[in-house]
């Protein structure tokens, strides 16, 4: 049985946090040079009582009402988060009552970072597939903002909070979902981490550490990413994983329009690029005024910049924290 993404909305939150003003915060990062080399020049960022579950709502309630999509359709409830509102119950559960879907409906969480989109799509797949679901609601939705340290001026940069609400159906779509490729190197889970706050460190208490030069460096309570090695993994990673997509799908690099890599920042979507040797024409790109909202980033930019694009071949890639990955390919 095939699948399709039938409908795609997301939220951002109201409040706008730009270079300028994370500039003024750290007046030895120029808001031009954070532009350049992030490729960001804005980002949302959640209010202090606005969680991930309320940008999930807001997300699935703007899908129903765009695209008049009705909530008793709806007959699985996939929910990806790295931000959830407890440790137990599961958010799934809260979010299905909030929006009022039947009680008949399935509903979990999966905990994956930016490569959870894709990881959703062959979740649903498999749930359409296997006709345990025909219209299953995927949701992704983070605030890392709220892990990020005051004086973490380079995660500041980068990261942005939204949410995102797809429908995967049995019926005709946007896009046909093809098939996947799924990789887990869990050797690197340090390099992209909040340390504390888990079971393993739920009483630990974090201090500031900072480099010779009096830099801030991390703090276990917060957002920890090593860049030096999250490029390296991403540098390897991805080329294979794109090589390996294309093998499944029995399709060539140049039979592909598009290609929607996870919006981690310029440099290293540009550096990609052009070490695949990927046209920049078919090369999509969306983070100028969203940043990274990591298992957002390709939905939103799906959103955008793809669904006029008929008849195309689009290849989906998500990368990152775990170390996880995922690529498929979708045609409309």
């Amino acid at each position: 049985m095939k699948s399709y993404i039938k409908a795609i909305s997301y939220y951002l939150p109201e409040y706008v946090l730009s270079n300028e003003e994370i500039s003024a915060a750290h007046p030895e990062w120029d808001a031009n040079k954070i532009s350049v080399k992030t490729g960001i020049f804005e980002r949302h960022i959640a209010s202090a009582h606005e969680f991930a579950s309320d940008m999930a709502i807001k997300a699935a309630e703007q899908l129903f009402e765009e695209h008049e999509i009705s909530k008793t359709d709806i007959d699985f409830l996939l929910y990806c988060t790295q931000s959830p509102d407890y440790f137990l119950p599961t958010t799934a559960c809260i979010l299905q009552d909030r929006l009022g879907l039947q009680k008949s409906t399935g509903a979990m969480d999966f905990n994956l970072g930016c490569s959870g989109y894709v990881y959703g799509l062959a979740i649903a797949k498999g749930l359409v597939s296997a006709n345990i679901a025909k219209n299953v609601l995927l949701i992704t939705s983070d605030t890392y903002s709220k892990f990020i340290h005051e004086n973490d001026k380079s995660n500041k940069t980068i990261f942005g909070d939204g949410a995102a609400a797809t429908v995967i159906s049995s019926n005709n779509g946007l896009f046909e979902i093809c098939d996947f490729s799924l990789g887990t190197d869990g050797s690197g889970y340090e390099n992209l981490i909040v340390k504390n706050g888990g079971v393993r460190y739920k009483n630990a208490v974090g201090t500031d550490q900072f480099d010779d030069a009096g830099g801030y460096l991390r703090n276990d309570d917060y957002l920890y990413m090593n860049g030096g090695s999250i490029f390296s993994f991403t540098n390897n990673a991805v080329p294979e994983l794109v090589r390996e997509v294309l093998s499944k799908n029995e399709t060539s690099l140049d039979e592909v329009n598009y290609f929607l890599f996870h919006q981690a920042n310029k440099y290293m979507l540009d550096f990609i690029r052009k070490k695949m040797n990927i046209p920049q024409e078919k090369f999509i790109y969306y983070l100028e005024k969203v940043g990274n909202t990591v298992s957002s980033t390709i939905p939103i930019a799906l959103k955008e910049k793809c669904v006029d694009k008929k008849h195309s071949n689009i290849l989906l890639a998500g990368f990152g924290v775990g170390y996880s990955w995922g690529g498929c390919l979708i045609k409309s």
